[in-house]
């Protein structure tokens, strides 16, 4: 897994099967975005099967099979929709084609696991709430900056533990390599992508709701720019945002394009959570210039300062969670508000962002 290209970022951890061979069996569509790997990784280590894979680039979907070469080609996506065995489908889609196929898995009877942004209109995130309910169908997002990184499962556990008491503030970095020669058209067209707010920027909100506990928050201010890509006018290389949640907890963050060649992974992403009785430092994929290893946390509370590297040492409990709620039918992996919220205020920071000059 390399740890230059965001893209194709895919974590492995150690198989933590839930279930057993067969019993839960899943599709993947839709091979746009390199993190499908990331996702169809944690679903596999945690015993789902992947019985079908299509895309209409065949030279994706064989990719796809050199890796999981349990999956079989299927020759369109009805006939992923339509087979009955299948319980979920994982998707990477165009993220403006994500809600609408979002829609058409979940009318099929099937839950639906795609990769962040979830949408890139209110109006799409409107006909999935109103799909979602009428189906009864899930309709899950991977924010892979929390759910794949094992220092951020840490901090939550520490957070629930009581260490640092009730969070304040939340505060993300959350810079990425642009390496824009390997990107595909469709990243630089805003229609498409969203916007920087709407995309990276929900990974960032999604951990706010998660470690402060908030379901209801609001957008305070947001701001986007191009400072430094003129060659693509549509792209915006930095955004930042602050949000005030129902709790009183606030969140300051920052996402960019700008990750320099130097640093040896594709982005220096950091999470600080302040609480009413010690504070966290998350260094997810590097500890610049100290250790090339991520996963870093460091905290300090009236017991002391702590610093553990947890890499190898947490694992990736969602995607298991993930296929017990399919299963099951319960809310224990992530609850279906928290994901449509999430998206909420993603689309409402972009919406609502001032432009920088």
């Amino acid at each position: 897994m390399s740890t230059k290209d965001g893209m194709n970022y895919a974590p492995k951890g150690k198989r933590s099967q839930v279930v057993e061979k067969g019993e839960f069996v899943i599709a993947a569509m839709a091979l746009d975005h390199g993190h499908i790997y990331g996702m169809c990784n944690g679903l596999t280590e945690a015993g789902a099967v992947i019985k079908w894979v299509y895309d209409t680039d065949p030279e994706r979907a064989a990719k796809f099979i050199e890796a999981f070469p349990e999956a079989k080609l299927a020759d369109s996506e009805e006939q992923i929709l339509t087979d009955p065995e299948v319980k979920l489908v994982a998707a990477a889609a165009i993220p403006n084609k994500r809600g609408p196929l979002g829609c058409r898995v979940m009318e099929s009877g099937k839950d639906y696991f795609t990769d962040k942004t979830p949408f890139t209109t209110l109006a799409q995130l409107k006909e999935a709430r109103e799909t979602a309910v009428r189906t009864g169908q899930k309709y899950m997002v991977y924010f892979s900056e929390r759910l794949h990184v094992e220092s951020a499962i840490y901090a939550g556990d520490l957070i629930k533990q009581g260490a640092i008491g009730r969070v304040l503030q939340v505060s993300n970095f959350a810079p990425h390599l642009l390496n824009a020669p390997a990107r595909p058209d469709w990243f630089f067209q805003k229609e498409k992508y969203g916007g920087i707010l709407c995309d990276i920027g929900s990974h960032q909100i999604e951990q706010y709701l998660y470690f402060s506990g908030n379901t209801e928050a609001e957008v305070v201010r947001s701001q986007v720019a191009n400072y430094t890509v003129k060659e693509y006018p549509e792209l915006e290389d930095f955004g930042d945002c602050m949000i005030v949640g129902a709790n009183g907890a606030t969140q300051y963050f920052r996402v960019d394009w700008l990750t320099p060649d130097g640093l040896g992974v594709w982005g220096d992403g950091r999470t600080f959570i302040l609480g009413t009785e010690g504070y966290i430092e998350i260094r997810k994929y590097i500890d610049i210039a100290r250790d090339e290893r991520g996963d870093h946390v460091y905290w300090s509370n009236k017991e002391g300062t702590f610093h553990e590297n947890v890499k190898g040492k947490v694992g990736f409990p969602f995607f298991g969670e993930l296929i017990l709620d399919c299963l099951n039918r319960t809310e224990q992996a992530m609850t279906q508000a928290h994901v449509f919220k999430t998206a909420e205020l993603c689309l409402l920071a972009q919406e609502k962002a001032v432009r920088l000059e």
